[in-house]
């Protein structure tokens, strides 16, 4: 068995910003943007954590390139740090390492910050690190309260607002679980969706018993309508996720057969001559199926 390359040396270096130079140019205005002033907050609060990531030093300039962490290099040059933690990478790949940087799911924020509160960090100095209101670090403390684990293990690799958390708790677990995956099955994660789904649920799968309060404008038709076609999505979700696999194939062989029906040449002039509209859907076909592949 091979040894595994290390893509960066085991241990952070300290290197002077001046030796860093960006890859890319960040866009006008990014010091007035909220994560910009989060970064800044952040390192002035509690230091730098996360080091930044260079390519090897280049020998005629003895510069390196910035691989990861602009935003991270202009907050400690407008902190006036003169240094940074950096790891520096193993070879010169400043293309594709982008591609390989993993961004903190919604699930794994919840749970960074419910450790540092159980360590003894409090939620207001939280808030002033992440330039955050102390409210917004609350309710991501208590996000997952009532939520049953099977939820979560489906939205931990994923995006979302808290509020979809407080749409999915008025349900019961049973509940819970049929929205969610239908949420991932239609890679659709948003507020409104899941307070779509939390008025179609009948009061029988809610934990009170009884529906929110209706918005206004919302008719008692349009809410029964709402409800009707909902389930029907789900039945519909249902239906396409357990024939998918299926219908692909079939797809798949009908394109195949399809293309092979056009290559012959006394098939294409019959067609051509007499059912011109049946060629024209048949290359159609052949041409979307090709895009797409």
């Amino acid at each position: 068995m091979t040894d595994v390359a290390l893509a960066f040396l085991p241990k952070p270096l300290s290197i002077a910003l001046v030796r860093i130079l960006p890859s890319h140019a960040l866009p006008a205005g990014f010091q007035q943007t909220r994560k910009f002033k989060q970064i800044c907050a952040s390192i002035a609060e509690i230091g730098m954590i996360e080091p930044l990531s260079i390519s090897p030093v280049d020998r005629k300039s003895g510069q390196h390139c910035l691989l990861d962490g602009h935003l991270r290099w202009e907050a400690l040059r407008t902190l006036d740090y003169e240094e940074a933690p950096c790891l520096v990478a193993t070879s010169d790949e400043t293309y594709t390492y982008n591609n390989y940087v993993n961004r903190l799911s919604t699930v794994q924020e919840h749970l960074m910050i419910r450790r540092a509160v159980e360590r003894g960090v409090s939620p207001e100095r939280l808030a002033r690190s992440l330039c955050v209101d102390v409210r917004q670090i609350t309710k991501k403390m208590t996000m997952l309260d009532g939520i049953c684990p099977e939820v979560v293990a489906l939205m931990k690799d994923r995006q979302f607002s808290t509020e979809v958390s407080s749409a999915l708790r008025q349900m019961k677990p049973v509940r819970q679980i049929e929205c969610m995956q239908l949420m991932v099955s239609a890679n659709n994660t948003t507020i409104s969706y899941a307070q779509a789904m939390l008025a179609a649920t009948s009061p029988a799968m809610l934990v009170q018993g009884k529906r929110p309060a209706r918005r206004a404008g919302a008719s008692q038709e349009q809410v029964v309508r709402m409800e009707r076609e909902m389930s029907n999505l789900q039945d519909r979700y249902r239906l396409a996720e357990n024939t998918y696999g299926e219908d692909v194939l079939h797809l798949v062989l009908a394109r195949g057969f399809i293309v092979k029906l056009l290559g012959n040449a006394q098939v294409h002039r019959y067609l051509e001559k007499h059912d011109a509209t049946v060629l024209e859907q048949f290359e159609e076909i052949v041409r979307m199926a090709s895009m797409e592949l």
